[in-house]
Order: structure tokens, then sequence, then C-alpha cells
């Protein structure tokens, strides 16, 4: 199966593409330019690997939560890949890649995901990874602060993982019964995994958790069945 997935929940822009059992994942940009440099990358990714648009069998998209911005321009791009080429679309979260990039690191436990949302607040969620990724709970919009206090006064063994353990690092370090998995970009390795395995969806929307995103001015559109 040919799967592109596409990452755009952070300030990375980052591509990943499996091509029968080829894998690629490039991380295209660094500062927020997502606009300006997903649409060449996914062109150049696929001439890489010797592929044509109509080549592709699925495309896989975080859907947040995240930075407005990014997600707007990502699940965008991929809803009009998958109008255009009538091929299946499905979504994953932001929070569930990072467990997941603990799982593919072949680290274990319970894991807490989190993406910086700004405003000095993390969207987070926590998580147990084995043999299987399953979440304990629903992804919120909280402060590192808290999270560090809820984790440390529980005295649970916990991974802290994600771009929002990244931007608070001194704190979530600091928990004694806590240990940092460093994992700035969302796991594009384990959208291409999801992406492949699960059913495809019939919409996808960005995952706005706050309630000032959620109101921007963003349409998207349902695929047309099939």
């Amino acid at each position: 199966m040919n799967v592109l997935a596409i990452e755009t929940a952070t300030t990375a822009c980052a591509l990943g593409l499996q091509a029968g059992e080829r894998q690629k994942v490039r991380i295209l940009d660094l500062g927020r330019r997502h606009t300006e440099v997903l649409a060449q990358g996914i062109e150049d990714m696929l001439q890489e690997t010797g592929l044509g648009s109509r080549d592709l069998d699925r495309v896989v998209v975080d859907v947040g939560p995240g930075l407005f911005t990014g997600l707007r321009v990502g699940v965008a791009t991929a809803i009009g890949l998958s109008e255009g080429l009538g091929c299946p679309l499905v979504g994953v979260t932001s929070l569930e890649l990072l467990a997941h990039g603990v799982g593919l690191a072949g680290m274990a436990g319970t894991v807490v995901s989190a993406v910086d949302g700004r405003r000095g607040e993390v969207f987070a969620q926590a998580f147990r990874v084995g043999d299987e990724v399953a979440a304990l709970g629903a992804p919120e919009v909280t402060t590192a602060r808290s999270v560090v206090i809820e984790w440390a006064t529980s005295g649970a063994p916990v991974i802290f993982t994600g771009d929002g353990v990244e931007r608070y690092l001194a704190d979530f370090a600091a928990v004694p019964n806590g240990e940092v998995f460093s994992q700035a970009v969302p796991s594009v390795a384990a959208a291409l995994w999801l992406g492949e395995r699960r059913e495809p969806n019939e919409h996808v929307v960005p995952l706005y958790l706050r309630e000032a995103d959620a109101v921007s001015n963003f349409s998207t559109r349902e695929r047309p069945h099939e």
C-alpha cells in the first residue's frame, strides 16, 4: 500500500511516504512555513520515490490538537488530495502519534503526550503504551504546571513527551517519578503505520480544543461517499 502522511500540527512541517516496503520520513521545515513548503515537499517526495499522485492508496493527516494555522494547512491539503485522487483519508491525533512514537522507540508504560498550545498552555493526554496504545482519558487544554503537579503528586512512573514538554522542560524534568522522551514532532512513522491499518474517515476536521480556535473562519468538507 502506498500511504502519504501529512504532519503540520506543531511548528514543524513533516511528511512521510510508505511505498510498498520503502518508507521515507522528512521534516521539511521547523519555522511554521507550512504553506510555503508543504505542496512542493509532497511533489518532491513522490518524485524521489518514483510515484505519481495517482499511485497513492491512502492519505493520513494529523488533525491536532496543535497550532491553528498548521492544522488548517495540513487538513485542507489532505482533504484536497483525497477528493482529487478519490483515495481514502485517515485522521490521527498529534497526541496519539506522540504516544505511538514512544512505543516505536521500544519503551512502555504510562505516557503523557503534551503539545505546545502557546498562550502558556499545553494540549495533553495520557496513554498506556504496551503491546497496544490505549488512551487513559480525553485530550485537554491545561498548563505544564498542572500536569507536573498531578503526576508528581501521584508518584506513578510516567514518561513525558512532545514539544509541550520541550517548551517547559525544566518543569517536566523535575518530576521525580517522571522520564522525558525527547520528541518535538509527532511521529510521522506512527502516522504511516496507523494510516495503513485504520478504517478511513468519511470526513476529517481539525481537533480544536479551544473555543477561539474552533470558531475561527475555517471549514472542511465531507469526502464524497464511494
